[in-house]
């Protein structure tokens, strides 16, 4: 195997990229310029030194706490729990939340063996007790192990004051009963609301 095999059986265990994009990447990559490969090769190698969790609420950042912590004008009553850190940079795109995340670093799955206590749902607790917090919403996925990450948590929850909501969840603006799946169709009849 060269060097250039090596580099595309590396990009392709990137996820959403398959062989054929791997390949077009590498052989993008020996037509380059070579200071954006510099650049390139040195943003890589230093990105796990730059970007951490943050303390508070687990999202990616490069100061501790991350801006969005430290954000005064952000509503300090409203946590929204998200399973990874990317999905807080998913919800802030949307300019529709503007209160607190708390990243759980992932799901309930006792196949994959990840119990509550593998997850960041006790710091949840602690934010809660000790924060103010009048309302956290669950942004878990609508999967099983959503689900079920996202009834544990509002069992947790019963033993303070906060108020527990959950994302709607049914289907897009602009899609198809016909090519809507059961799961899909059954949450936006139990989530439906009165116009």
């Amino acid at each position: 195997m060269n060097a250039l095999d090596e580099l595309t059986d590396s990009f392709s265990r990137l996820p959403g990229i398959g062989k054929k994009s791997a390949a077009r990447i590498s052989n993008h990559l020996l037509k380059a310029d070579p200071f954006f490969m510099q650049r390139f090769a040195h943003q890589i190698e230093t990105l796990q030194q730059k970007i951490k969790p943050c303390s508070v609420c687990g999202s990616w950042t490069e100061t501790d706490p991350c801006s969005i912590c430290t954000d005064p004008t952000r509503d300090q009553k409203t946590i929204c729990v998200v399973e990874q850190a990317q999905d807080v940079a998913t919800i802030e795109a949307s300019h529709e939340f503007h209160g607190l995340f708390h990243v759980l670093g992932g799901v309930i799955s006792p196949l994959d063996g990840i119990g509550p206590d593998q997850l960041r749902i006790a710091e949840l607790l602690e934010r809660v007790k000790t924060g103010g917090v009048t309302e956290v919403i669950l942004a878990t996925n609508p999967t099983v192990e959503g689900d079920t990450t996202a009834l544990y948590i509002q069992h947790l929850m019963q033993e303070t004051s906060c108020t527990v909501t959950r994302l709607a969840s049914g289907l897009p603006v602009g899609g198809d009963l016909e090519y809507a799946d059961r799961l899909t169709l059954a949450r936006s009849f139990q989530g439906r609301t009165k116009i």
